[in-house]
């Protein structure tokens, strides 16, 4: 039986993780193992599940615990369930839950880079991508156009950060990722355990020897990292150096570069498995 307990103070600790902790307070870098991240929505906290995440409480909108969210409540067993009116949820968390559902999670360990890549023939690796919408359309074109890994550099915004979460609709569960390395460590260690795994590196920037991303050479490679740069600056010069090639998306109307996200998708749909 689902433990739903009826809000009635907008202050009570149990829902800080709701209400009033930011997301670096609950990512808890100095003592990881008790990490927390929320999930949003029935469909995102079901991928979570599917994944192997520990459900700690829930907070939902009243009609949804015998509506949309009823099974993913089912399945968290006898966690807390939190409930009000949306009205009341919304002056709580700042914000509109989508389909008025959150779920705190506790954070599964980081597998590290040899795990992530096991396998792989086709990983994507973000270089200071610290918006996290960006990252999570990245991990959702990923997962649809045939990504098996994505490494991201020290720098980058967190994968597990609610919006990062909601906008890759969860599946930052679904494909393995890590980070790489600790900071510093980039691109000089990185890049080459990236090249002592097998992979050839392709940078995505804009540069006087760039190729197209349909070049036969690229496409043929037996394993493939696709380097994408942070946002506006693109990729460092010493990443473009390191990497065994320089790829460009071919455009028109004088157009000469997209948001990450959106070449991203171009990039993993042609070089995709």
């Amino acid at each position: 039986m689902p433990n739903i307990i009826e809000i009635t103070d907008f202050q009570a600790s149990e829902l800080d993780v709701y209400a009033r902790l930011s997301e670096g307070q609950l990512l808890n870098r100095h003592e990881p193992e008790k990490g927390i991240f929320i999930g949003e929505s029935p469909k995102v906290v079901e991928r979570a599940l599917n994944a192997g995440c520990e459900p700690l409480s829930v907070l939902t909108e009243r009609k949804h615990i015998e509506g949309e969210a009823r099974e993913v409540i089912r399945r968290c067993g006898e966690v807390p369930v939190y409930t009000a009116d949306l009205d009341v949820l919304t002056q709580m968390t700042g914000y509109s839950l989508t389909r008025g559902m959150l779920c705190a999670m506790r954070r599964p360990p980081l597998p590290t880079v040899e795990e992530v890549c096991r396998g792989a023939r086709r990983i994507a690796v973000l270089e200071n991508v610290v918006n996290p919408t960006n990252v999570g359309a990245i991990f959702r074109s990923a997962a649809a156009l045939g990504m098996d890994a994505v490494l991201l550099t020290p720098f980058c915004s967190n994968p597990l950060y609610r919006r990062s979460i909601r906008v890759s609709m969860g599946t930052v569960f679904q494909v393995p990722w890590t980070f790489l390395g600790e900071k510093g460590s980039w691109p000089g260690e990185g890049m080459a355990l990236l090249k002592k795994m097998g992979f050839q590196t392709a940078a995505m920037a804009l540069k006087e020897d760039s190729v197209s991303i349909e070049d036969t050479r690229i496409r043929g490679a037996d394993r493939l990292a696709v380097i994408l740069g942070t946002e506006g600056d693109g990729l460092a010069e010493e990443t473009i150096a390191d990497c065994d090639f320089t790829i460009r998306i071919p455009m028109s109307h004088g157009v000469d570069s997209l948001n990450v996200a959106a070449a991203s998708a171009v990039a993993f749909w042609e070089l995709g498995k």
